[in-house]
């Protein structure tokens, strides 16, 4: 799926169903759907596989802010803020300017699930007629 997967903010849906954030067991089901796809045992998915699956359902991964120690603490400094700045719009991760709609951006995110539910029931029908039921 890493071929027209884009960056993004996450899933809403997840195999049609709504979701808020994805839990540890949500992940690791997808890990093991990405093993199955890739005619792997789904029981020994790798670290390659958690990553993608954390990325398809989180999206693109923030840093975190620096942790507060002793030193940056006590850093206190008085801003100026001036209103003469409208400021501007900030760009979404994995988008490129005007390159896509939200709404283009919702579809592709379905397509690319949808995508996934396909690969992962012909791989289960492939596996029931070699006799392996999953």
């Amino acid at each position: 799926m890493n071929d027209y997967s884009q960056e993004g903010a996450g899933k809403i849906s997840l195999h049609g169903n709504g979701m808020g954030l994805p839990s540890l067991e949500e992940v690791e089901k997808r890990a093991r759907e990405i093993a199955m796809i890739d005619e792997r045992n789904p029981d020994e998915f790798t670290d390659a596989d958690w990553a993608q699956a954390r990325q398809e359902l989180l999206g693109a991964e923030h840093p975190t802010p620096p942790e507060e120690t002793k030193q940056n603490a006590e850093l206190t400094e008085d801003w100026y803020v001036a209103a003469a700045s409208r400021g501007h719009r900030a760009p979404r991760p994995g988008v490129d300017e005007e390159e896509e709609t939200v709404g283009e951006h919702l579809v592709i995110g379905g397509v690319e699930e949808a995508t996934h539910d396909q690969m992962l029931e012909a791989r289960r029908e492939e596996l029931e007629q070699e006799g392996g039921i999953v």
